[in-house]
């Protein structure tokens, strides 16, 4: 018998200051680890100010994860002390893989109307991985399945798949499913999701209803700030809602249509030392990695 995954956490995310001075909306991030475990940081950049975003992320290192970065309008340019340069566009996905130690600069610029946007997420990579050797995956937009359903229902698979159709991300060791989904106005849809898996749904435009009626939240929410346990609540943009555990998910709108990231994976249950941009599984571990860094032997590949 399938099990509802109910509402556990909402969280509003807050303005934050990035880089050289990126003002963004971070939906979640270190304090609430381990909560999202395998996930750490979930950062929305969209903007119509171009002085919000153009000083960038100049150079800086990562080690230890993943970040995956999804534009929906403008684009990045990247480059690295490996010789790697590119731009990822309006609905493109750049999956990269820090490893062992990678050090890039992002440099986000508007479209035509000075408009920039979208959404980086930091996933965790298990100790046995974190000193791999870093890589890229580039997806382009026209690589992204765009699966639509006979309720209307739209979604774009970045990773994961929905019956046979799959996304072009794969052979990654949290298991993890990215979807950008668009449900019209007046319709329920049921999602399935794997059981033990976390699962969060980040809301991008519109208005939204989680769960079936009268079963909205979970009997087990912690932070009776964080959740209104009205079960009519609707919820709107810039909104996370984290999910307890279960194998579906009941999505529902009333008179607005809604778009929103469902993401998922694996946790990896393991320690986590984290410092800015380096995540390992020690203290000694963060420590030995800025050590590298500040004496020039931080990167372990050549280019």
């Amino acid at each position: 018998m399938a099990t509802q995954r109910l509402i556990r956490h909402i969280f509003k995310s807050t303005p934050t200051l990035e880089g050289a001075g990126v003002h963004l909306k971070r939906a979640f991030g270190f304090s609430e680890v381990p909560l999202f475990d395998p996930f750490l940081l979930l950062d929305d950049f969209r903007s119509n100010k171009p002085a919000d975003y153009l000083k960038g992320f100049p150079w800086h290192p990562h080690r230890g994860i993943e970040t995956i970065t999804y534009m929906l309008e403008g684009s990045v340019e990247h480059k690295d002390s490996l010789g790697n340069h590119g731009v990822i566009k309006s609905g493109a996905v750049q999956w990269m893989t820090a490893g062992s130690g990678i050090i890039h600069q992002e440099m986000p610029f508007g479209n035509t109307n000075g408009v920039m946007g979208g959404f980086q997420l930091w996933a965790n990579l298990p100790a046995s991985q974190k000193m791999n050797k870093p890589r890229y995956r580039d997806i382009t937009a026209d690589q992204i399945p765009n699966l639509y359903l006979e309720n209307g229902v739209g979604i774009k698979i970045i990773c994961g798949s929905i019956d046979e159709t799959h996304g072009p991300v794969r052979d990654v060791a949290i298991d993890p499913q990215y979807l950008d989904i668009t449900v019209p106005p007046n319709i329920s849809y049921t999602h399935y999701l794997p059981q033990g898996h976390t699962a969060f749904a980040y809301i991008i435009a519109g208005k939204v209803l989680f769960g079936q009626p009268n079963e909205l939240f979970s009997s087990y929410t912690e932070q009776a700030s964080s959740c209104d346990s009205k079960s009519s609540q609707f919820l709107e943009n810039e909104t996370l809602i984290f999910f307890g555990d279960g194998d579906e998910l009941t999505i529902r709108t009333k008179d607005n249509s809604v778009r929103f990231l469902l993401i998922s994976g694996k946790p990896l249950n393991e320690p986590i030392a984290w410092r800015g941009p380096i995540v390992m599984n020690s203290e000694s571990e963060i420590a030995q990695a800025f050590k590298e860094y500040q004496n020039g032997t931080f990167l372990q590949q050549s280019p």
